[in-house]
């Protein structure tokens, strides 16, 4: 059952580019969202779409791999963990995020 402890597993389409930076320690990092569908039928039978979309970060060599081939639009598969994280805005104000960490990533399409 540890296996299954904080465990995501989403496939989905990429928002926009993933955005790559290099950290003074020369770890990469990709951050990117993930628009995932889940298709239903409302109260009147008619087919409904609803979507959700999630914070993604990449970790060196699966961000190096994100940065070759993944662009806006493309399907991919992921398997990660959930975090969160909090910062506070220039204004003082406390935010907090949740964010996808991938483990591994598997690309559809050409």
């Amino acid at each position: 059952m540890n296996t299954l402890r904080n465990k995501v597993q989403l496939i989905g389409n990429l928002g926009n580019d993933p955005e790559i930076i290099t950290l003074e320690s020369g770890k990469k990092l990709a951050k990117f969202s993930l628009a995932t569908n889940e298709n239903y039928k409302d109260a009147n039978g008619e087919k409904q779409t609803k979507t959700d979309w999630h914070n993604i970060v990449a970790w060196n060599k699966t961000a190096d791999i994100i940065e070759k081939y993944v662009t806006k639009g493309k399907e991919i598969a992921i398997d990660g963990k959930l975090t969160n994280r909090s910062y506070e805005t220039k204004e003082g104000e406390k935010r907090y995020i949740t964010e996808v960490v991938v483990n591994e990533v598997l690309m559809f399409g050409k």
